[in-house]
């Protein structure tokens, strides 16, 4: 018997949030966006009126009023958006303990164990939490109702805003294979790039290629998409509680203003790489891989990466790492507007022991050293706040300054 599985997706999460605050402007065209004074001026939500003007979300401010001069901008209040997510967390718990969050407005439902308790028609119930989410939160929901999780999603997908859409087994040629292949999950734009190398351009191409073929060209990540694409997809749907581990830890920050110089953008490295290194000890991972994307003022996008001496969670070995990248890549002197961070291939603490080098035992012993140093800077921090302890150097001075951070008041990220 197949399962049924409902994806909903509150519709422009961001502005609908926001416009319960100003009812007024339902009508008109909205965006939500970041603060354009620091360098995060780009659209995070926008409403159905301004998308039908074209506006779209990361899009910058000048590129979006320039399509829509009439455009209103509301800043951004996360801590609201948090709220209503719980609250619309809450309602989907009244159907089922199998709810798995996508994201701060996305949800996956499992009902297939409660759906005779509601009528037994998944369009019907699926309706109802549309009715209850209107009623209550005053926002809509895009459900999608099928046998999977990845079919789920295309089909909240399908249609917008405030529709149920099912998609049956039999359904699926007819509905989902004429569609993108970049609609369907985790087919990104390398993924999207190499199977339309290939002629591989929607879902049913995807499904209809031998699977052989795309391990050659994409790996595991080939064979994975191929049966996304046939509906062999069978993840669970797993409460927020027993949510898998991190496959990448990351971090990114668009300066102030842009960098130039090693002395500058080393500084935004290392005020990085303390913040992955801390996100990794936090999740108790080591990571073997450090990549870094680099993003100039034109919105030219470099990506690096390189394997570590060992598994390390310590942010002077991911630091130097992330040096040896820029060394290899970046023209010191060229400006840089944003960086990103990332550890991957991560392995829990306790699986990541380091064999002694023969040659250059001393190398692993100061990593060890290292990461007692941080984790014993980590207590301090927890104890007493974020910035009662750092490294004294020129750098972190640097470093706090081209983020924003002068006074010692901004807030770490989330993990």
């Amino acid at each position: 018997m197949d399962r049924v599985i409902f994806h909903c997706d509150l519709n422009a999460f961001y502005a609908s949030v926001e416009l319960l605050s100003y009812p007024e402007l339902r009508e008109k065209p909205v965006a939500v966006c970041g603060d354009p004074a620091a360098r995060h001026g780009i659209i995070l939500a926008k409403n159905e009126a301004a998308k039908a003007q074209g506006v779209k979300t990361a899009e910058t401010i000048w590129q979006a009023r320039r399509k829509c001069p009439a455009l209103l901008l509301l800043p951004a209040h996360h801590d609201k958006y948090r709220y209503y997510s719980r609250l619309a967390g809450e309602i989907y718990r009244r159907y089922t303990d199998l709810v798995e969050p996508f994201g701060i407005d996305e949800s996956w439902l499992d009902v297939t164990g409660t759906l005779g308790l509601f009528g037994g028609d998944p369009a019907a119930l699926a309706d109802r939490l549309r009715e209850e989410m209107k009623r209550e939160l005053g926002m809509t929901i895009s459900v999608g109702v099928s046998f999977n999780k990845v079919f789920a999603k295309l089909g909240s997908d399908y249609k917008k805003p405030d529709a149920t859409t099912v998609i049956s087994r039999e359904q699926v040629p007819q509905i989902l294979w004429p569609l993108p292949v970049t609609d369907l999950l985790f087919v990104g734009r390398a993924s999207a790039r190499m199977l339309a190398e290939h002629h591989i351009h929607t879902i049913g191409d995807l499904a209809r290629a031998r699977r052989e073929d795309l391990k050659k060209w994409l790996g595991k990540h080939g064979e994975q998409l191929h049966d996304a694409a046939n509906g062999w997809d069978h993840s669970p749907v797993r409460p927020a509680g027993e949510t898998p581990p991190p496959k990448s830890v990351g971090n990114g920050l668009t300066f102030r203003r842009n960098l130039t110089g090693a002395e500058e953008i080393q500084a935004g490295a290392q005020l990085l790489a303390e913040r992955v290194a801390l996100r990794l000890r936090r999740h108790q991972l080591k990571c073997t891989t450090v990549q870094v994307s680099l993003r100039s003022p034109e919105f030219k996008t470099i990506q690096r990466q390189k394997g570590t001496p060992a598994p390390t969670n310590v942010s002077r070995v991911i630091f130097q790492c992330v040096v040896e990248l820029l060394e290899g890549t970046w023209n010191w002197s060229a400006p840089l507007r944003a960086m990103t961070i990332t550890a991957a291939g991560l392995v829990p603490e306790e699986e990541a022991g380091e064999q002694l080098d023969l040659f250059t035992p001393q190398a692993a012993v100061r990593r060890g050293k290292q990461e007692k140093l941080e984790r014993t800077m980590d207590a301090l921090r927890d104890r007493y706040g974020p910035h009662v302890i750092g490294y004294a150097s020129r750098q972190t001075q640097t470093a706090r300054e081209i983020a924003g951070d002068e006074t010692g008041k901004r807030k770490e990220e989330s993990p």
